[in-house]
C-alpha cells in the first residue's frame, strides 16, 4: 500500500513539474534573446527607439517558456538598477520597466516603436 501511494506521489509530483528540465535551456534562450535586442538597439542607433527594444527583447525572451521569463526578468532589473543608480533619472527607468513587464506579459513591442525605425528590427 505504501509503495503505491509513493509511487501516485512520484506521478503527481513529476506530472506537475514535468517542464522543469527545460528551465536552464529556457533561461539561456531568452539571455540571448535580450543580447540580441541590445544588440540591434546598438546598431540601430535611433533616437526614442530604447523602450521598443526592451518591449522586443522581454517579449522574445519570456516567448521561451518561464526560463525565459525568469532570465529576462533578472536582465532587466540589473540593467536598470545599475543605469538608476549612474544618475539616469527615475522616470525614464519606470518607463523602461513599464515597457520590460509589457514585452514579458506578452504584449506587442510594436507600441513602443517609434516612426521609421528601419524593418529589419
Amino acid at each position: 500500500m505504501k509503495l503505491i501511494l509513493a509511487g501516485l506521489v512520484l506521478m503527481f509530483v513529476v506530472g506537475i513539474e514535468a517542464q522543469w528540465y527545460n528551465f536552464p535551456r529556457e533561461a539561456y534562450q531568452g539571455s540571448k534573446d535580450m543580447w540580441r535586442a541590445y544588440q540591434d538597439m546598438k546598431e540601430a542607433n535611433w533616437k526614442n527607439s530604447d523602450k521598443y527594444f526592451h518591449a522586443r527583447g522581454n517579449h522574445d525572451a519570456a516567448q521561451r517558456g518561464a526560463g525565459g521569463r525568469w532570465a529576462a526578468e533578472v536582465i532587466s532589473d540589473a540593467r536598470e538598477m545599475i543605469q538608476s543608480n549612474s544618475g539616469r533619472g527615475h522616470e525614464d527607468s519606470a518607463a523602461d520597466q513599464e515597457a520590460n513587464r509589457w514585452g514579458r506579459d506578452g504584449g506587442d513591442p510594436n507600441r513602443y516603436r517609434p516612426a521609421g525605425l528601419p524593418e529589419k528590427y
